[in-house]
């Protein structure tokens, strides 16, 4: 069962595909790195709805780099993971440059990036320490995605242009037809 951030880390931990990504994306050394949302947020909705693996339709990598911005570089770096684990839907993303695709103010850090993801239970973020320890980072806490509950976050909430895109993505997502105990908050 999960119940805290511990149960998040170990079950992760103990997942030996996951493992396998986390350190894949270890091996790039990159700042500020994270492999984030549904990489995390699946693993815990299965866990809590005893479904052993839903696939990912991408596996979410960020980092935050100010010094290179250039998307080629992205580009080379999910060629490299696509080297290491060629299976896996990479998706390599600086956060130094994203805050121009989303039309935001900049993001001060990956962390920063991912508190303004849309749903609280999507701003999740995992990596492996020196030790091989799973690191989670949960900007939002980590009751909503335990609670299965789907909200947007704070960043959404507070604009309605963004709250747009909040409804129409759990919408185009539709996620109730693999976890049927979702709770989903649309307001």
């Amino acid at each position: 069962m999960l119940a805290t951030k511990q149960d998040i880390m170990n079950a992760i931990g103990q997942d030996v595909e996951m493992m396998t990504v986390l350190k894949a994306v270890m091996s790039l050394d990159l700042p500020d790195c994270w492999v984030c949302a549904g990489f995390v947020r699946t693993k815990i909705w299965d866990t809590l709805h005893g479904i052993e693996k839903t696939p990912l339709p991408d596996i979410d990598v960020i980092y935050f780099n100010h010094q290179h911005t250039a998307e080629d570089i992205d580009k080379q770096l999910e060629e490299k993971l696509h080297h290491i684990l060629p299976a896996l839907p990479w998706s390599v993303k600086n956060q130094a440059r994203m805050h121009t695709r989303n039309h935001v103010p900049p993001y001060l850090s990956s962390e920063d990036a991912i508190a303004k993801f849309p749903e609280t239970a999507t701003a999740l973020g995992v990596r492996l320490d020196q030790h091989e320890n799973v690191i989670l980072t949960a900007p939002h806490g980590i009751e909503d995605v335990l609670q299965l509950e789907v909200k947007p976050t704070p960043y959404f909430l507070r604009n309605e242009k963004r709250m747009q895109i909040y409804r129409q993505r759990v919408n185009k997502k539709n996620w109730q037809s693999t976890w049927k105990k979702l709770k989903i908050y649309v307001t």
